[in-house]
């Protein structure tokens, strides 16, 4: 496992995280399997993990609390989310802070996660939605000032819209958020535009979430899938989504090297930018953490290869069904 220092936090995180979204809200999470396999990614050197409150009201963080507690003796990072105030997710920018995050919500939400997690001090809090008009307001930095004085948590972030990179830029310049957790893939490179840029500029930790497209950048995809109804894919997958997604990534299939998977190729793309930190893909099985951890080992793409996955960049808008 390689390792990269997460902005002026100074924290030396795996380039590998785990993205604890998947323990809940999607089917074929089995708790026994699932903790195995957050423990085999400790062995294999990953020690950064996100969670949030609203995955699974709090169960998510529980499993985290459970980890941390079984590694004791290790140093692991971990980060969570306070969900907006009217629980919708994205937040529009008809949205006011009040209606998301009152600073009484957000020091409400931060003491459930400290029991959730069992722990007295949240290495990373941040907001789970955002709007860039809320730079401004008082209301949030003032909790977040008394939630580090009081040492209920060290560094506070924000989790981006999907599809929304530059929806953060003049929060960032307040210098009061440490770290942005952004969609970034082979196909979403928008965020190389403008706030990579200023991450480096200000120090700003980055994690990239969503590696594989929510399953697309797996190929396992076919335009036949179909989720279960209780699976958040069902919703974010609708035809129209589907369609296209499978044909974006049937494209890439011609260029997947011998001897690598699509997911690893994914990966490896992300860790070719040093202006992402950590990664934090989704893994319910022992399998998945072997072969997602393993791609970190310092080699890097063939550059004629690199340039050529520059070219599927894919634009995306937020729409009804993009949550």
């Amino acid at each position: 496992m390689q390792y990269r220092r997460f902005g002026r936090t100074n924290w030396n995180v795996s380039e590998i995280g785990y993205g604890m979204w998947g323990l809940a809200g999607w089917t074929g999470s089995e708790q026994a399997e699932v903790e195995r396999a957050l423990d085999r990614s400790v062995e294999l050197g990953c020690n950064f993990f996100d969670t949030a409150w609203g995955y699974g009201a709090g169960k998510s963080e529980q499993i985290l609390g459970g980890l941390i507690k079984r590694h004791g003796s290790k140093r692991i990072y971990f980060a969570t989310k306070i969900p907006p105030k009217n629980f919708k997710w994205p937040s529009q920018a008809s949205f006011t802070l009040e209606e998301c995050f009152p600073a009484s919500h957000i020091i409400a939400y931060t003491e459930k996660s400290l029991k959730n997690l069992n722990v007295e001090c949240i290495d990373l809090q941040q907001f789970h939605v955002w709007e860039d008009s809320w730079a401004d307001h008082d209301e949030w930095k003032k909790a977040v000032d008394t939630l580090k004085r009081q040492g209920k948590i060290l560094h506070m972030g924000v989790s981006v819209n999907r599809w929304e990179p530059n929806n953060v830029l003049n929060t960032l310049k307040t210098n009061l958020i440490d770290a942005v957790q952004v969609i970034y893939n082979i196909f979403d490179q928008a965020p190389e535009d403008l706030l990579f840029p200023l991450c480096r500029k200000l120090d700003v930790g980055v994690i990239a979430r969503v590696p594989f497209d929510e399953g697309t950048l797996t190929g396992t995809l076919t335009k036949e899938t179909v989720f279960p109804k209780d699976d958040w894919r069902s919703t974010y997958f609708v035809p129209e989504n589907l369609n296209s997604s499978v044909d974006h990534a049937e494209a890439l299939k011609p260029l997947i090297p011998p001897g690598m998977t699509m997911p690893e190729m994914a990966l490896r793309f992300i860790l070719e930018n040093d202006d992402v930190h950590t990664i934090i893909p989704g893994m319910r099985k022992l399998r998945n953490v072997d072969a997602n951890m393993a791609s970190s080992d310092g080699k890097k793409l063939q550059e004629s290869l690199r340039i050529a996955l520059k070219d599927h960049r894919w634009d995306r808008t937020p729409t009804e069904w993009s949550q």
